[in-house]
């Protein structure tokens, strides 16, 4: 027996592997089963080069528990350790300068294991005691034990072991009894050793008999040692493709869109298969993601230092030895190899798309609502995709026709180009709530898009900005690119052909009809309304509101986005448009007149002898002079206009003509999808009473 201290400068090495390891503590069986599959690959690669020449025999790495004696066990029967390679890969451990790796690395968990040969020493993150039992496969060797307790010393014999391969055992820490739980261990190997290229063995397979689950006698393998992404795409059937996706999901029910298979020998290494999935809720955005592995080993599902975060939406698996391990989120983000494979995944996903769109439009149209996510969102994020990808989104309209922005630019250009030479796209959220809107632009010869998708708002934003100075046509002429929503505006305001008349009221008419609707708006915290009369149209309707599209969108925006909870927390802002070219304004225009009679005709003509009295104080400049006795016209006409709209808000207007007026703008809200509840119920009875 011999007896040593392992070869670090430093003797807190342990505690910084127990310490600062410990939030990735489970990753100690990912990194022991690491190695016996290498163990066992080495002995493979010797025999085909002829240097063994030995019987490979059972090459299945097992994982056993032994509850007793609170040991785990893995197993291989590959290349082994002689008592010189056990003292140069174990003992001396493979770094130099130890004292500085401690000062550097003891606060970067991430950067130790498996990026300064520490796997082994991820044992004991959870043991008490390690041993090794080793036999090499060099039929002249000796067999070799070696044991630790967690601190730099060690001891090393000869034993006898009548098998080639490995054996390590861990004591398990009392800490840490969870790992010697059936169900942890095969979880823990289902996770990270799925589809390693080594048969894994845990025990053995059970059935259901008389009521209970008994032992088959066969061996439970945990892993499939040949998976999809491993194999040549020419070997494989769409069939294969949807089976290993529903080997990775088991959970997932749909089937994906399509597939995009990832194989790349240079500059770098990288396999894989990325899947577009169909994503119905916010929930399967976080369901399932994309699995990171180097050389079939399981690493992460969180690779977005890896992948642009909008491909993060993808499904899949991506597997490269030139990805570290485990090191640190900056580490990655400056890895020239990370950067590659990066922008290599953008293209071949960018490239994917083109060639659907390109090969079979039609199917290409049938899948873009499940896929328009992904692509606004990567438009979004990133310039370079935004690039490849404006040849190939889509935009669909109300009658679920499809164009590319190009192609509906020339669809509606003549028709929507306003007084200004700007191009306008109306567009609804919900087509049956904007029917009416819809049907109205439509009659003007007017198409309407549908931008139901969550990421609408922002995608209509950015293509405003691409196009804000983007040619309309063939000729020279230049305008602005404008998204409006259909139902914001009745349609003679939205896209103006030319400049609309005035509303020639009278103050007292326009008091009239302001004040009067003013009276009977809804009173709420959540929003705001101002009453505005505009000379529209007499086939319009008589009242109807509008809503600020960009005040709208911010509102919208600030779901979605961090930093624009402002906006959301602003009560909603309406503009109550009373159409005075209607002929049922004009109707009650004239019953308000009736109703009120002369009753307001003195305060009216107090109001314009005090606007006289204002207009000659500031030509004799006396309106400026200061002190107690100066007169302010302002508070004092304020004051009689107040009371002119008290008498319009009072007893004035009352009975049927109140009626009347309560259901015009019933009828407004109704048409923006605003009147619910109890408004609601109070209209339908109105109106069955007004029939």
């Amino acid at each position: 027996m011999s007896k040593g201290n392992i070869g670090v400068t430093s003797d807190n090495i342990f505690p910084v592997i127990k310490k600062f390891l410990y939030s990735d503590h489970e990753i100690f069986l990912r990194e022991m089963i690491s190695n016996a599959v290498d163990a066992t690959q080495k002995l493979k690669t010797l025999s085909t080069a002829g240097t063994f020449k030995g019987e490979l025999g059972d090459m299945r790495v097992r994982v056993r528990i032994d509850k007793d004696k609170k040991t785990l066990t893995i197993s291989d029967h590959g290349i082994g350790m002689t008592a010189e390679e056990v003292d140069k890969y174990i003992n001396q451990i493979a770094f130099s300068g130890a004292e500085e790796f401690v000062n550097q690395y003891k606060d970067k968990a991430e950067a130790i294991i498996g990026h300064f040969g520490l796997g082994f020493y991820s044992a004991f993150m959870v043991s008490d005691k390690v041993e090794i039992f080793s036999q090499s496969y060099d039929d002249n060797a000796k067999a070799v034990h070696w044991s630790c307790e967690g601190n730099p010393e060690y001891t090393m014999e000869e034993t006898i072991k009548s098998e080639r391969g490995t054996d390590v055992v861990l004591h398990i820490n009392d800490e840490f009894s969870q790992y010697l739980e059936d169900a942890t261990i095969e979880g823990l190997l289902k996770k990270y050793c799925k589809f390693l290229p080594v048969e894994i063995a845990f025990g053995m397979k059970k059935e259901w008999k008389d009521g209970k689950q008994v032992e088959t006698g066969e061996e439970n393998i945990v892993n499939n040692t040949n998976p999809a992404w491993t194999r040549k795409p020419a070997d494989l059937k769409e069939e294969d493709y949807k089976a290993f996706y529903r080997e990775l999901y088991p959970m997932q029910f749909d089937e994906p869109l399509f597939h995009i298979h990832l194989n790349v020998d240079y500059p770098f290494h990288l396999t894989g298969i990325l899947y577009f999935p169909k994503i119905k809720n916010n929930l399967d955005v976080h369901r399932n993601k994309i699995q990171l592995y180097c050389n079939q080993v399981f690493v992460t599902d969180e690779v977005s230092n890896i992948v642009p975060e909008y491909l993060t939406l993808l499904h899949g698996v991506i597997d490269s030895p030139d990805i570290p391990l485990n090191v640190s989120r900056s580490y990655l983000q400056s890895d020239n190899n990370v950067k590659k494979i990066s922008s290599h995944i953008t293209k071949k996903v960018a490239d994917k798309l083109a060639e659907l769109y390109k090969n079979d439009r039609a199917d290409f149209e049938k899948k873009w609502d499940d896929i328009k996510l992904f692509i606004q969102f990567g438009m979004l994020s990133d310039e370079k995709f935004y690039d490849r990808a404006i040849g190939f989104a889509l935009m669909k309209n109300v009658d679920k026709q499809y164009f590319t922005l190009d192609e509906y630019k020339a669809k509606v250009k003549d028709a929507q180009t306003d007084k200004n030479g700007d191009l306008i796209l109306l567009y609804a959220q919900d087509a049956d709530a904007s029917y009416t809107y819809i049907q109205r632009a439509k009659e003007k010869g007017y198409d309407v898009l549908l931008m139901d998708g969550e990421l609408d708002v922002h995608a209509m934003s950015q293509f405003e900005q691409k196009y804000s100075e983007a040619k309309l046509g063939e000729d020279d002429k230049k305008g602005a690119l404008r998204f409006v929503r259909v139902d914001s505006d009745v349609i003679e305001n939205l896209i103006v052909k030319a400049d609309k008349p005035e509303a020639n009221l009278g103050e007292a008419d326009s008091d009239a009809l302001r004040y009067t609707f003013e009276g009977l708006l809804p009173k709420n915290d959540k929003a705001n309304y101002v009453v505005s009369l505009e000379n529209v149209n007499a086939d319009a309707l008589p009242v109807f509101l509008t809503q600020n599209e960009w005040m709208r969108r911010m509102k919208e925006m600030s779901a979605h986005q961090q930093g624009m909870s402002f906006y959301g927390q602003m009560p909603d802002s309406y503009n109550l448009v009373v159409n005075i070219a209607h002929p049922k304004v004009q109707a009650l225009l004239a019953d308000i007149k009736a109703a009120t009679g002369n009753s307001l005709d003195d305060l009216n003509q107090q109001v314009e002898a005090l606007r006289k009295e204002q207009a000659a104080a500031k030509d004799n400049n006396t309106e400026a002079k200061l002190g107690e006795d100066k007169r302010d016209f302002t508070k004092e006409i304020a004051a009689l206009r107040e009371q002119i709209k008290q008498h319009y808000q009072g007893e004035a207007i009352h009975g049927e003509l109140r009626d009347k007026v309560s259901q015009l703008l019933d009828i407004a809200f109704l048409a923006s999808g605003l009147l619910k509840g109890e408004a609601l119920a109070k209209f339908v009875n109105r109106s069955v009473e007004l029939l």
